[in-house]
């Protein structure tokens, strides 16, 4: 089922989610469809599921040819409970995002350019990745709404932060890489 994405100024977006302690049920599963049909609906890159006002440590990301992402790697579909994030380095990079719970608007974000994350399956089973460039980016985006972090928050040039059309008048928009 397709859900209502909370918006930035929600007071639900602030909060810290609680972990996960129960895998393989119905109502885990049945929340990982709406967040994937939410999601897809939207075109989003990933989702976090207090966006649509659940306040577990669950995200989805998973980016194929989409068109608000255009010449971007692809990040394989994933289901990331629990996450744990560490950086491979003190190497960052800046690069646009955007957000579903920030419609219209793009900002140039700084984020760690690899790093490991780890959790756990919708089955319970753990597993961890090494990653780097946009699929970090995602990663570390999809988390942050875990810890009540929205895009905004980390951004160092506010010059670098507008409405999409004001942004990039006339233009396609860049990858949010």
């Amino acid at each position: 089922m397709i859900r209502e994405v909370l918006r930035m100024g929600d007071p639900r977006l602030w909060q810290k989610s609680l972990p996960v302690s129960h895998f393989d049920t119905k109502e885990l599963s049945e929340l990982l469809q709406d967040m994937r049909d939410t999601m897809a609906h939207l075109n989003g890159a990933g989702l976090a599921a207090p966006q649509i006002g659940v306040g577990l440590r669950v995200v989805i990301f998973g980016v194929k040819s989409n068109p608000r992402y255009p010449g971007i790697e692809d990040v394989p579909d994933t289901v990331l409970i629990n996450p744990l994030l560490t950086p491979l380095s003190d190497e960052v990079e800046e690069g646009w995002e955007g957000c579903l719970s920030v419609p219209g608007m793009r900002g140039w974000v700084p984020r760690f350019r690899g790093l490991r994350y780890s959790g756990f399956d919708e089955h319970g089973k753990p597993f961890e990745r090494e990653v780097r460039d946009f699929h970090a980016r995602v990663v570390q985006h999809e988390v942050d709404h875990l810890d009540g972090v929205l895009y905004p928050m980390r951004i160092r040039d506010f010059t670098r932060f507008g409405f999409n059309e004001a942004l990039f008048p006339g233009q396609e928009l860049p990858a949010e890489d």
